[in-house]
């Protein structure tokens, strides 16, 4: 015999029913069945309202209970033929008439006792489970109905009945002896006191109807029909890379369903545990996939994990105090109150000193238990030995589960681990001797980064997300997204890196998608986003709480590069093209750098000097290794170089200058390159990344500008000044052809001293010959005395400054 029990999406509605009917038809021509349906889906909800709604004298319920009658009276009107409608309809109505009687009481009286609550939640199955069983019935003419209230037999707790279970299986038992129909429905969830009162089961009761049914039948499968594919290693609705569990053994299926994997009612398994009744999870809508087996034997796998799970809602109590050290029956006394208050401690935790104990509840018991606590050690409070309970609200429970967990070394550590590293914080941990649940108590804001970080670190290969924020989508932001979208394929298979813009702004529009942008459409979409707030920016960056998340500023703006301490204070990676930051005042500039080593949030400016060179990222590893910087000489303005190389007799200065503009080599204020101060930034980074303490008013400018092309407040003007000072640029033309030279900008660093500005470079200097727009960095160490450590290549252009973010971006992903 197989027992299916069939959840509120499977009997939501007639197209649904209709495909449950087909599943157990095609099943009954093997095997006789029982089936066990829940409630129509949203009907427990509606019945649990109503009589709310009564009892607080709020006539609505009378809408609620109309609602109720016309959804199963449409069910009859599309599932049974009219000529068969009668008897079901007389029914309907007399549960309906019934229901309106009780709430009727409910609302003169003012009040809705558990028991009265119990018979009210309860006509949602015995609705359901009739009008299925007659549209069944079409089908298998050999299936009957038969009343659970009947045969499964409780005690009179209401709300959660407890079974009695040595009636029920001596009940269920007999009538299966007798009985000979194919198919046996059902109505879930519901079932009667030794002395005939109603009674439910708890919330998802039609599953543990079901289990107590095939344990008693000596079934040999329980199935749960459901509307999702199984188990499945993380919840789907958050986790989007969750997969399927195809095998599991009963005891990692009862911690997942205890910690939030709604798929499955927890006391389910205990029914059938005893007689290795397997459970095979299905899918109602496609019901062809295996969908998950649980039993005493399931498949060995690899991983030690079988899910993740978590549950919401969730408060922390801390009973502590010096006056609980070495005191026996602390925790009696704790447990007791708790148990007697009717709360249910889903988390324990206690210090080793005996100074602490830890619990997690439900937060809607949290005011509660705080006061029953503290009426209990109402003496040690007073006395001062122990504190008033603590209460902490909002929090969530994760758990990692699986058997083979306790054969494998290390799980602990990478869990802990992966959550710091995305500023998770763990507020309280327990782990049984068993080793087959690690749980952890973390703010609720934190869980879907929680889950996805974990599960991308147990369950996809180590394949890494990274979710981008970018500020800045003009000429080198461009080049950006393209090289993203041209390498993600890349990037998944080799480095196992999955890429994902998030949010992308200019100056007038910024859109965001949660799912990632679509990088074939971009533009569209950043030209229809709302309009760019950068403090909007940042509280939608901040409330997203994605994990790996990384704000990429291409920007040259000084606002946007004062809002970087508040990205990496909240564990967001920042990286940048923008100079501002790390050549503004050294202590801001030193406060970054703490935040990011604080926060483990990744602060990456490889662009601020030579574009797509690696000059930052070796200088960090000649730093790394114990060498120390005595002396730099370089070359870093790609614009300044290109303007030098290409400025001569036949093509004036003011033309060279416009081109480097358009080749996209100078800053959008041209005056930034050609005053001297964009490469001051840049030997100011490296000089702090050195390790040297400066501040860009110690760098000696000798600025080639005259002051009147200095003090212009607009690029018009500005190059109108470049034309009436032409003069001045071809002298220094002369001045070099007359030396042999070439003109370079040059930056220099020597004991202690910097400047910038023009130089005349003689032949034989590696300067010489530096062409386009390539920049060149000289570093003399301890260790490279005599012949300096090269860096040369192209210093600027939107491409290589754009593969130099990237660079970053993947640096970040490798960590």
């Amino acid at each position: 015999m197989i027992v299916l029990k069939f959840g509120g999406t499977s009997v939501a509605n007639s197209e649904n029913i209709s495909k449950t009917i087909a599943i157990v038809t095609n099943k009954s021509k093997e095997d006789k069945l029982v089936v066990v349906v829940s409630a129509f889906s949203g009907i427990t909800d509606m019945l649990i309202l109503a009589g709310k709604t009564a009892s607080a004298k709020d006539k609505n319920y009378k809408d609620i209970v109309s609602q109720i009658e016309k959804k199963h009276k449409d069910a009859v009107d599309e599932l049974i033929p009219l000529s068969e409608q009668s008897d079901i309809i007389e029914t309907i109505n007399s549960h309906i008439n019934h229901l309106k009687t009780l709430l009727d009481g409910c609302y003169l009286l003012g009040e809705l006792s558990n028991r009265t609550a119990d018979i009210v939640a309860g006509f949602g199955e015995l609705l359901s489970s009739q009008i299925i069983a007659l549209a069944l019935k079409q089908k298998v003419s050999n299936s009957t109905f038969k009343d659970s209230r009947e045969l499964i037999k409780t005690d009179s707790n209401f709300g959660k009945a407890s079974v009695n279970f040595s009636v029920t299986n001596k009940l269920i038992a007999d009538y299966f002896k007798s009985n000979t129909n194919q198919v046996v429905l059902f109505p879930g969830f519901i079932a009667s006191s030794l002395d005939g009162n109603i009674t439910t089961l708890g919330r998802g009761g039609s599953d543990y109807t079901a289990a107590i049914i095939a344990a008693a039948v000596k079934a040999d499968v329980l199935e749960i029909w459901t509307d999702v594919n199984g188990m499945f290693t993380a919840n789907p609705k958050i986790v989007k890379q969750a997969q399927p569990i195809e095998t599991i053994s009963y005891q990692e299926a009862m911690e997942l369903s205890h910690f939030g994997a709604k798929v499955l009612y927890p006391p389910t398994i205990q029914p059938v545990l005893k007689d290795s009744i397997p459970i095979l999870i299905k899918n109602t809508f496609e019901p062809e996939i295996y969908g998950t087996l649980i039993s005493d034997t399931p498949k060995a796998t690899a991983n030690p994990i079988k899910g993740i799970s978590h549950i919401d809602n969730i408060a922390l109590l801390t009973l502590e105090g010096s006056g609980m050290i070495g005191v026996a029956g602390s925790s009696k006394r704790l447990f007791e109150v708790l148990s007697q208050n009717n709360i249910n401690v889903i988390f324990i935790t206690q210090a080793s000193s005996e100074h602490s104990i830890c619990i997690g509840i439900l937060n809607a018991d949290a005011e509660r238990a705080k006061a029953a606590i503290d009426k209990t050690f109402e003496i040690e409070i007073a006395q001062n030995r122990v504190d008033p309970t603590i209460v902490e609200k909002d929090l969530c429970i994760v758990a990692l589960v699986g058997e083979s967990m306790k054969n494998h070394q290390g799980i602990s550590g990478k869990m802990f681990s992966t959550l710091g590293k995305n500023n998770v914080n763990i507020r309280a941990i327990a782990q049984g001797a068993s080793e087959r649940n690690i749980s952890v108590v973390i703010n609720e804001k934190d869980v879907k980064k929680a889950l996805n970080t974990l599960h991308e670190r147990f369950f996809e290969d180590n394949t890494k997300q990274l979710n981008l924020f970018v500020m800045g989508v003009g000429n080198v932001g461009e080049k950006f997204v393209d090289q993203i979208s041209q390498q993600n394929k890349f990037l998944k298979e080799n480095l196992k890196i999955n890429l994902r813009v998030i949010a992308m702004a200019n100056s007038k529009t910024m859109t965001f998608d949660e799912e990632g942008i679509n990088l074939k459409d971009w533009k569209a979409a950043v030209a229809g986003g709302e309009k760019t707030n950068v403090e909007s920016f940042i509280a939608k960056v901040k409330d997203l709480n994605l994990r790996n998340s990384i704000f990429v500023d291409i920007t040259a703006n000084y606002d946007i590069a004062n809002t970087y301490d508040k990205f990496l204070s909240q564990n967001i990676a920042v990286v940048t093209c923008n100079k501002i930051a790390c050549s503004s005042e050294y202590d801001n500039y030193k406060n970054l750098k703490n935040l990011s080593r604080k926060y483990n949030a990744p602060f990456l400016f490889e662009t601020n000097v030579g574009a797509g060179l690696p000059i930052i990222d070796t200088l960090k590893h000649l730093i790394a290794s114990g060498d120390k910087v005595n002396k730099i000489q370089a070359v870093l303005s790609g614009s300044l170089n290109f303007i030098f190389n290409n400025f001569s007799e036949s093509y004036n200065f003011h033309d060279v200058v416009k081109e480097a503009g358009v080749q996209g080599f100078t800053e959008p204020d041209p005056k930034i390159d050609l005053s001297g101060v964009d490469v001051a930034r840049k030997i100011l980074i490296l000089i702090r990344e050195s390790g040297y303490k400066m501040d860009i008013e110690e760098i000696e400018n000798n600025c080639f500008l005259p002051k009147e092309c200095m003090d212009t407040t607009n690029n018009d003007d500005f190059f109108k000044s470049l034309t009436k000072h032409e003069a001045h640029f071809n002298k220094l033309l002369e001045d070099a052809k007359s030396k042999d030279s070439r003109i370079k900008f040059v930056a220099k660093f020597d004991k202690g001293k910097a400047s910038v500005g023009l130089q005349f470079i003689p032949k034989e200097s590696p300067f010489y010959n530096l062409e386009g727009k390539d920049n060149i960095v000289e570093f003399y160490t301890e260790r490279y005395v005599d012949q300096p450590l090269i860096i040369k290549g192209a210093g600027a252009g939107a491409a290589v400054t754009a593969s130099g973010i990237f660079a970053d971006v993947i640096r970040i992903g490798n960590v």
